[in-house]
């Protein structure tokens, strides 16, 4: 059974990430160890007695649609009700309407400690946050009022529609259209897919935040506006009223994430109200809506990146628990007698190191993004440069540590053996979980296009080249270090952050001639050698540090392992991004 990091998690937020050093700077008003110590102990609490527990229960059920009522599975109801009285979903909401204006970082890591007991239910609160942020961003000052104390306490729930049956990655080609009316609402038609939570039974009222297009609008995505579009008509006096023309018209049979309701939403059937059309409220300016979902949408990917690191510490700590107990063989030194323990296998603790490293490492890239989210809030006198040190993150946080949990939920099972295969074990649930992280809110090869066109290229390759700079000095850290074990690791890490730093150089010459075939035949691969080297590095900051948690031996053996058995890729990974271009160009021929 799965059972939050507590500790691990608050030793990467204050040592590694940079939580502790704005607490020390004043940047975080009167939040203290004291604070972070209480809410992240509640948080994995929640998420260890009464998530987890959940999850299994979850995934067997799943939701279903009854009578076109969306069912959820048994004890998710409670269980959300549970979430929200402890006031969970407004933890960076906004003070003026029911929230705690906490930092991200404390967000990211509760939803880390919700997503490891069950992904599929932490799903849901996830979009709602992400709704909070766009009304609050870019809504008139009445929707605000009307909606987001409501979302805020959880009471309601949000959504995000994005994508269409022949629009998925392509905005711009989205039919669903608005119609204006006179007394300044707009009406909806039209059929979105693959929308999380859609309908269900866990709140009052589910507010849906839509892309459509006006009559009049632009072409392509110049010409999406972004509307409010309730379940539930609210009164004047906050009330619920009338049911809006909308509805779920089915559910998506998926391979994992069984608890949570993907469903197909049709707007505009006539199915309810008077008159054809869902009754929808502009959120933003027209014709500019595509700039305000992407509010939703940058905050959306730090979390599916935190859905990457929750399924891979759930998975290690099912992977380890597992080698402990299950004995088979004799394994080289074994001085005990009978058969061992798996885990002193060569190959299992190789297995089991890579799963550990890769999940702190992956943790460790999230909330330092968290971190730069909180300092462009923050940190006034810099705020520019950590607007960018967000964007640059982003990307990277999302790929690798979605790739990161697919990668060692795989390996999980294999740790098990054939019974791994088994459902029963509940290892093969964790890969099933974590593969929709790779695709959905933007693939991650729309990340590494991201990555590579638009923020290596922030203050003409200044950000980057610093964020490089720094990486450099962690390696000088553990060079001139007079603590013992970290082996090779300097020699490592230079040799990984200078690699870093050629294909960071060849990629910006690829942009800046126009050389965009170029550039993105090494997107992918770069995006994983820059995931590689932050991974490297960020552990050896974890073992640099001299913490009162303690530790320090662990993590610096932890960190050697990493720089002498991972690193290695790096090097191969950037002869891909500088040389792999033509061979991709000419080995095209065999997919025609």
């Amino acid at each position: 059974m799965y059972k939050a990091p507590v500790e691990e998690i608050a030793f990467t937020l204050k040592h590694v990430a940079g939580l502790g050093d704005a607490i020390e700077a004043g940047l975080l008003g009167d939040l203290g160890d004291d604070l972070v110590d209480a809410i992240l102990h509640e948080a994995g609490r929640f998420a260890t007695d009464e998530v987890a527990p959940l999850a299994e229960v979850g995934d067997r059920q799943g939701s279903r649609l009854v009578d076109g009522r969306v069912v959820t599975p048994d004890g998710w109801r409670d269980l959300y009700k549970n979430w929200i009285a402890g006031g969970w979903n407004g933890l960076t909401a906004p003070e003026d309407f029911g929230g705690q204006a906490l930092p991200h970082m404390l967000n990211v890591a509760a939803l880390e400690m919700w997503n490891s007991g069950s992904m599929a239910f932490a799903l849901c609160p996830t979009l709602t946050m992400g709704a909070i942020e766009a009304i609050n961003s870019h809504a008139s000052g009445e929707l605000k009022n009307t909606y987001l104390a409501k979302l805020v306490s959880g009471e309601w729930t949000g959504t995000m529609n994005l994508t269409e049956p022949h629009a998925g990655s392509d905005l711009g080609v989205l039919k669903t259209r608005a119609e204006r009316r006179d007394d300044g609402t707009y009406r909806i038609f039209g059929q979105k897919i693959f929308i999380t939570w859609g309908e269900h039974d866990a709140a009052d009222n589910i507010i849906h935040l839509v892309l459509a297009r006006l009559p009049d609008a632009p072409a392509g995505t110049r010409g999406i506006s972004l509307f409010l579009v309730p379940k539930f008509l609210v009164n004047a006096d906050g009330s619920l009223g009338a049911r809006n023309d909308l509805f779920a018209h089915s559910l998506e049979h998926k391979l994992g994430i069984h608890g949570s309701p993907t469903c197909t939403m049709i707007y505009g059937d006539g199915k309810f109200g008077e008159e054809k059309g869902a009754i929808g409220w502009l959120v933003g300016e027209e014709n500019k809506g595509l700039a305000c979902m992407f509010t939703m949408m940058n905050n959306a990917r730090l979390a599916v990146g935190m859905q990457g690191v929750a399924i891979a510490e759930a998975a290690t700590q099912k992977a380890v628990a597992y080698a402990r107990e299950r004995v088979q063989g004799k394994a080289p030194n074994w001085a005990g007698g009978g058969m061992s323990p798996i885990i002193d296998h060569p190959d299992v603790t190789r297995t089991l190191l890579t799963m550990k490293a890769l999940t702190q490492g992956a943790r460790a890239i999230s909330y330092t993004c968290a971190h730069a989210i909180d300092m462009s809030h923050r940190a006034a006198d810099r705020k520019q440069h950590w607007q960018e040190r967000a964007a640059l993150l982003t990307p990277i946080a999302k790929s690798f540590s979605t790739d990161v949990g697919v990668d060692v939920a795989s390996s999980g099972i294999q740790v098990h053996g054939g019974m791994g295969f088994i459902e029963e074990t509940g290892a093969a649930r964790y890969l099933r979980d974590a593969r929709i992280a790779p695709i959905y809110e933007g693939t991650n090869g729309i990340q590494a296009i991201d990555l590579v066109t638009r923020k290596l290229t922030l203050s003409d390759g200044d950000q980057v080249h610093g964020f490089i700079a720094e990486l450099k000095q962690i390696a000088d850290q553990v060079r001139h270090s007079n603590l013992g074990g970290f082996g090779a690791t300097a020699n490592r890490l230079d040799s990984a952050i200078t690699d870093l730093g050629e294909a960071t150089d060849w990629l910006l010459a690829q942009v800046r001639d126009a050389k965009v075939a170029e550039a993105l035949a090494g997107a992918t691969p770069y995006q994983r050698l820059f995931g590689l080297v932050l991974t490297g590095c960020y552990l050896a900051k974890g073992g640099l540090a001299q913490a009162p948690a303690g530790g320090a031996e662990g993590r610096i053996a932890l960190c050697r392992f990493a720089a002498e058995n991972l690193l290695s890729e790096v090097t191969a990974l950037k002869d891909s991004v500088i040389n792999g271009a033509a061979s991709l160009a000419a080995a095209k021929i065999v997919l025609a």
